[in-house]
């Protein structure tokens, strides 16, 4: 009597089981008609204010959804059926190889191998069909809240870089495309500073670690420190803002201009001289930073080159070359003597100075595009953001290949970390910014509508561990910066 064989009966089990999809289908679409004109009945019983028109197309949309989600239903339990099927030839096939036969048992193992395969195949095949069904009805408590709490509107050009002071008085600052650095007072949105002694767009800023002084990077080919002295408003009742669920994908607007004229703020005092000026490059500075202890400053430039000074003395100390083309970017690190460059080349480098008499660097090779920056985190990790659309994230003892990469949808500019939360902030050309978990994984978007959050790209986003009422500040070339209140539960972070 012949034996029938498992691939045989495998396959005539899929043919019933399609067939009674089939039907099950067919009996779902005759009972349809049934069903409708049931539906149709009840609503003409139904006193409504809306026409019977919109009514009758709202249940034929209702309807369309109703039966995506039961044939969703329907081949999710015939894949479960699948599995368990395959799961029990797997099972059985492991119990039947021995070592009598060495060409029998190697194609058991080939034919073992090959079910494996498929089995996995309708595993991923069942997590993703079901992950849109499961996504749904997922409560929204554990969700991130983010809630736009002030806009800080005055400068007449669009805003490249923001910082927030290490040292009391907590203040915000930003660095202008208008030739001009602000300081502003967090909790009012009021400027209470503004330097005019550049004579080019202002690139970025960066506090002093321990004194109110300030280092802007400048268009004009410079880096100046100046000193500044503010006094901080009285506070004003915060007016009540709903609280916006993160992941907002309303956008009702395309508008390029923020709101108003950008005459700039009423009676905010100016500064136009430097106490510093830092002159060395032969192109635009486009970033500068402080080392620890605040001591020595590092710049950027179109150059190609990143130059080490001595804030005392205004002296370069050390020349910083080997990218091959225009630098973007330049950190360093909170607590030793590390610097980090980024550059149009693709690449970024560590600079250690941490031994006087040895200057190492490293290169990292990992993104296709421009690496718009590269900060230090608190630990020994790097985080880098490309204009070919990822984010990665690096250990500093293991630089072979980031520990986590982070793929998005549009181009990344000057990203930053939470040194309580270690969240990154990814602002991007699309108007949109992001946060994620150094391992990656996405915890929230920031609202983004017609009423609040951007209208042109986002250059750059900081983190401020020292106010409760913001702890997130983002800037764009819509001319504003922007401070949130982000709310991340620690069932996300854990996630």
């Amino acid at each position: 009597m012949p034996v029938e064989s498992g691939s045989s009966a495998a396959s005539r089990q899929a043919k019933q089981k399609r067939k009674s999809h089939s039907l099950s289908i067919r009996r779902t679409n005759s009972t349809e008609q049934e069903r409708t004109g049931l539906q149709r009945e009840m609503l003409e019983g139904q006193d409504s204010k809306l026409p019977l028109s919109l009514r009758s197309n709202l249940l034929d949309l209702f309807g369309q959804i109703e039966r995506e989600f039961e044939n969703l239903y329907i081949e999710n339990i015939e894949l479960r059926r699948e599995i368990e099927t395959l799961n029990d030839r797997l099972t059985a096939e492991g119990q039947t190889i021995d070592g009598g036969d060495l060409t029998k048992g190697a194609l058991k193992t080939k034919a073992s191998h090959s079910t494996s395969q498929l089995s996995q195949k309708l595993k991923t095949t069942y997590k993703a069909s079901t992950s849109k069904i499961v996504s749904s009805f997922k409560a929204t408590t554990s969700r991130a809240v983010c809630q736009l709490v002030k806009e800080y509107v005055g400068h007449r050009d669009g805003i490249w870089d923001l910082s927030v002071t290490r040292t009391q008085p907590v203040v915000l600052g930003t660095a202008s495309a208008d030739h001009s650095a602000m300081l502003w007072s967090i909790e009012t949105g009021k400027c209470l500073l503004k330097y005019v002694g550049h004579a080019g767009s202002v690139n970025s800023i960066k506090f002093h670690p321990t004194e109110q002084m300030a280092l802007t990077a400048s268009g004009d080919q410079t880096a100046h420190i100046w000193r500044y002295m503010v006094q901080l408003p009285t506070p004003q009742p915060v007016a009540d803002i709903s609280q916006t669920p993160c992941d907002d994908d309303i956008d009702f607007s395309d508008k390029d201009e923020a709101d108003g004229d950008g005459e700039g703020p009423n009676e905010c005092p100016s500064i136009r001289m430097a106490s510093t000026t830092l002159r060395s490059h032969q192109g635009v500075v486009i970033a500068a930073d402080w080392l620890v202890g605040g001591k020595q400053v590092v710049t950027a430039s179109w150059d190609r080159a990143a130059n080490l000074y001595d804030v005392e003395t205004s002296e370069l100390v050390h020349s910083l070359t080997g990218h091959d083309q225009e630098l973007t970017h330049c950190c360093t690190h909170p607590t030793q003597r590390l610097v980090v460059t980024s550059s149009r080349d693709t690449t970024f480098r560590l600079w250690d100075f941490r031994d006087p008499s040895i200057h190492s660097v490293n290169v990292f090779q990992g993104h296709t595009d421009t690496v718009t920056s590269a900060v230090f985190t608190v630990g020994d990790n790097v985080v880098s953001g490309s204009d070919d659309r990822t984010v990665k994230v690096w250990d500093l003892k293991n630089m072979r290949s980031p520990i986590a990469t982070i793929r998005t949808d549009s181009a990344v500019n000057r990203i930053s970390v939470s040194v309580s939360q270690r969240i990154i902030a990814l602002p991007h050309d699309n108007r949109q910014v992001r946060l994620f978990d150094m391992s990656g994984v996405r915890l929230a978007r920031l609202p983004h509508s017609n009423r609040q959050g951007h209208r042109r790209m986002v250059c750059c986003s900081a983190w401020c561990e020292d106010n409760s009422s913001c702890n997130l500040f983002s800037c764009g070339f819509d001319r504003q910066a922007i401070g949130w209140n982000i709310n991340i539960p620690a069932l996300l972070q854990e996630k």
